[in-house]
């Protein structure tokens, strides 16, 4: 890693062991992967926030080259394991592995679309919130986030632009996990 990894304790004391254990996953990720070139790990305590009362939340954020990232940050949901550190610590690890491996696949270009994989059209764009929409061929808008988008990437898309992707059921309705833009416009 380039820079020393940043660990920030909120609403919890920091502590030499919960440190260590963090150190100890960042390790294990460079390992594997030894491509981020910056880590910062957000650890909530509980009844730190309102939406989680008990339950420790772990938010994760590495920086890849090529200027990709990959963001665990999602709040747990009302899960009675999430009281527990390690548990909540080893989950967001374990989400950060699997998008890591995603994101290395894409940066070889080593990604496999699916013969199914329907073909959209972007709809709308929010470059400053890193989200757009696709109009999918049945008249339906589906959710896409910046980090779902291969290739070029999210900077490169405009509305109009055709793209594949892969449908999925997120937590609002129906998002799309991978995004592939196919050059050029609908119209």
């Amino acid at each position: 890693m380039q820079t020393q990894p940043k660990i920030d304790f909120q609403g919890v004391e920091p502590s030499s062991d919960r440190q260590e254990k963090i150190l100890r996953l960042i390790e294990k990720l460079e390992e594997r992967y030894g491509r981020a070139t910056a880590c910062r790990v957000v650890v909530k305590g509980p009844g730190a926030h309102h939406r989680t009362g008990g339950l420790y939340e772990i938010n994760l954020h590495l920086v890849l080259p090529d200027r990709r990232e990959v963001a665990i940050e999602r709040t747990p949901h009302l899960d009675e394991r999430f009281q527990d550190f390690d548990f909540a610590l080893n989950d967001a690890f374990k989400r950060a592995r699997r998008r890591l491996q995603d994101q290395v696949r894409r940066m070889r270009g080593k990604v496999k679309l699916h013969e199914n994989a329907p073909t959209g059209v972007v709809k709308q764009m929010s470059p400053e919130d890193g989200y757009g929409f696709i109009a999918a061929p049945d008249g339906r808008e589906i959710y896409f986030h910046r980090n779902s988008v291969e290739g070029p990437g999210f900077a490169a898309l405009r509305p109009g632009a055709r793209v594949r992707y892969r449908e999925e059921e997120g937590r609002e309705g129906p998002q799309a996990s991978r995004v592939t833009p196919l050059g050029g416009d609908a119209g």
